[in-house]
């Protein structure tokens, strides 16, 4: 008897969770403001406990927060917007130029090492611009669409304007909500889901305000260091790197490859190549020897593989929705899976 309760039991959590995730696929395209908001809340409520700790009431700790906060993106709007427009025109100028070097040394190269015959080169050049034309015509048919589109320019506001409302909410009622989380859950088992749940919070909290802070730190400096060796286009390639940094050894891979073109089609020297193989390698150490371990640690514990293959699964099912939440809920499940193999070792079908 006993034991068909339990199974009757794991059978309407299984059910519960496949309803959920069901329902969760489903509402997908209109889950991305709440979840930005939570995951808001979820960074600003330990400022927001910390004001709160200087005897200051909760309503008011959360309107300094929120004041902070849209000072911040403003000051961000005013300053940095027209630079990376004036970096995106530069962008487009040297496009041209990236091209014809292609044309004129990557590709006789390729040639002369594959020993493929002009014909054919000039074959696969054909279908490259062809392509490349395509490409073009398409995302310029996409923007105009999403530009002209009333309906689509009508959901942005209102997503905007939910983000902030979400995020006031939640931290306004953010210790109820985790209170009544917690009474939710069978007695049995609240113990050790709440156990889990600290450890799925520090991994987070490692994730959010650990690993963002290093791609800020990093963003910044590839920024600087590629101004400074006097790229045209040095901050908006320095922010790219600093936000693919968030892959390991990715972002250090990819900014060395497009830094190093656009420094050799601009500047036309090795030396600038040089320095911007150097300001990589300095990044690189920076960010593993200092960056990391004080900010993440090895809280985290997700493989590089694992790491992308979760942003692409979480695309590929969910959409941006899905990529806003696929390394969370990927650390989260290490933490759960971790959990369940140490079980699996003290169970008696391991000994």
């Amino acid at each position: 008897m006993d034991s068909l309760i339990l199974n009757s039991h794991k059978l309407f959590f299984i059910l519960l969770i496949t309803l959920f995730s069901g329902l969760l696929y489903l509402l997908a395209p209109i889950l991305t403001p709440f979840v930005i908001g939570a995951l808001l809340a979820y960074l600003v409520n330990p400022l927001v406990t910390q004001l709160m700790r200087l005897r200051l009431p909760r309503l008011l700790s959360i309107i300094i927060i929120f004041s902070l906060l849209f000072s911040l993106i403003i000051l961000f709007v005013l300053l940095l917007v027209p630079l990376i427009q004036k970096q995106i025109s530069n962008l487009i100028d040297m496009l041209p130029k990236i091209i014809a070097w292609g044309e004129d040394t990557v590709i006789p190269w390729i040639s002369d090492q594959l020993g493929i015959h002009e014909p054919s080169m000039g074959s696969i050049k054909t279908t490259l611009v062809t392509n490349l034309a395509k490409t073009s015509n398409t995302a310029e048919k996409f923007f105009n669409t999403v530009m002209h589109s009333s309906f689509i320019l009508v959901e942005w506001i209102i997503n905007l304007i939910l983000i902030p409302v979400v995020t006031f909410y939640l931290l306004l009622d953010w210790n109820k909500v985790m209170a009544n989380i917690g009474y939710l859950l069978p007695r049995r088992i609240e113990p050790t889901v709440v156990k889990l749940m600290k450890e799925c919070d520090t991994v987070l909290s490692a994730f959010f305000r650990g690993q963002l802070l290093v791609v800020l730190v990093l963003s910044l400096f590839y920024a600087v260091g590629l101004t400074w060796i006097g790229l045209r286009v040095g901050l908006i390639l320095g922010f790219m790197v600093g936000l693919v940094s968030i892959v390991p050894y990715l972002g250090v891979i990819i900014g060395i490859i497009i830094a190093s073109i656009a420094a050799y089609i601009q500047l036309n020297t090795l030396s600038s190549v040089l320095f911007i193989l150097l300001l990589f390698i300095a990044g690189h150490i920076f960010e593993h020897l200092y960056l990391t371990p004080k900010f993440v640690g090895n809280r985290i514990g997700l493989h590089p593989v694992a790491v992308i293959f979760a942003i692409l699964a979480g695309g590929q099912l969910f959409g941006f929705f899905g990529i806003l939440l696929a390394l969370p809920v990927a650390a989260v499940i290490m933490v759960w899976l971790r959990y369940l193999i140490e079980k699996y070792h003290q169970s008696s079908l391991y000994q």
